[in-house]
């Protein structure tokens, strides 16, 4: 097993939606990406939890929601993740630009970052999200999925995240976690995983000061979630968090990976995520999303849940 504590990048962002189905219908059928779960928040089992990622939701290409249906507004504000960033190639930006217009998303910003060429647009909650094109996004695109191949978003670029105290955060992604300082473009500060996959590697802390914070509700990012490469590591993270006077949470079985939190120095909520065992685990494949899926202990109580849940269906 793993006992190193640098993390390789990140493995799912969280956010809450307050519309089961229209979530469904941007992520599937604007982005193109695949619902590769359909399940329930875990400590809220009256609710939907959306997983959204690849043909098979590898770690790094996983955005996830809680479906509150129903619930008001959030506010961003620092300590938050105000923008989530995927990866495409860079053939793909005439396309997007198009097919964002074409699907009724209000007209996208175009903006180059860091010598790369990003669109800034909002799904229907409000929740800010980019695009990043590059000529080598990494991951691997969705065959099956209704985007052509050759423009599929391929997982996960990274996340923008706003604090009062970069220094802090900085720190902490270096010295804990492994990331490398990248840059700097104005109150831009960008840290990337120093080890691992091409996708999800990469954190950008936006420096802000005297601003409101932040409210949970529809249109804001719940936790940010990073990679563990198996328990070994995630223990070795563990130990390592509490000699510094960190309190992390016991691990937490959720089905599909094992977790840890702990809020990091500016107040933003980490996931230290495992990447086994994976959504595969209590589907095949080619039937992943199909159904609603509950974690054994929950099993018994399908009847109830099932009949308090929303119907939903997964967009052509």
């Amino acid at each position: 097993m793993t006992t190193q504590t640098s993390i390789c990048g990140i493995h799912h962002v969280t956010a809450i939606t307050a519309d089961a189905q229209k979530n469904l219908d941007f992520y599937c059928g604007v982005l193109g990406l695949r619902l590769v779960k359909k399940t329930v928040n875990f400590d809220d089992p009256g609710s939907y939890h959306l997983y959204y990622g690849d043909e098979l939701g590898r770690p790094g290409t996983i955005l996830t929601f809680f479906a509150w249906q129903g619930a008001g507004p959030g506010r961003t504000g620092p300590p938050q993740v105000t923008a989530t960033a995927f990866a495409a190639p860079a053939a793909g930006l005439a396309f997007w630009t198009d097919r964002l217009k074409e699907r009724g998303v209000a007209p996208p910003t175009l903006v180059t970052r860091f010598g790369e060429q990003v669109l800034t647009f909002t799904d229907g909650d409000g929740l800010r999200l980019e695009i990043v094109f590059s000529a080598q996004p990494g991951g691997q695109p969705w065959l099956s999925g209704p985007v052509p191949a050759e423009y599929a978003l391929r997982g996960l670029h990274g996340v923008t995240m706003l604090e009062e105290d970069c220094e802090a955060t900085g720190r902490f992604l270096q010295g804990e976690m492994g990331f490398q300082a990248e840059g700097i473009e104005q109150n831009r500060r960008r840290y990337r995983a120093g080890a691992g996959d091409a996708l999800g590697t990469v954190v950008d802390l936006l420096c802000v000061a005297n601003a409101s914070g932040p409210r949970l509700g529809a249109g804001v990012v719940h936790h940010l979630a990073f990679r563990a490469a198996d328990d070994g590591q995630q223990a070795s993270l563990r130990e390592r968090f509490e000699s510094l006077g960190f309190k992390p949470s016991a691990v937490m079985d959720r089905n599909y990976f094992r977790s840890i939190y702990l809020p990091e120095p500016g107040g933003v909520l980490f996931e230290f995520a495992t990447d086994a065992p994976g959504f595969t685990v209590d589907q095949p494949a080619e039937q992943l999303g199909a159904r609603l899926m509950l974690p054994p202990w929950l099993e018994d109580r399908r009847a109830e849940i099932e009949s308090a849940l929303p119907s939903l269906k997964i967009p052509n």
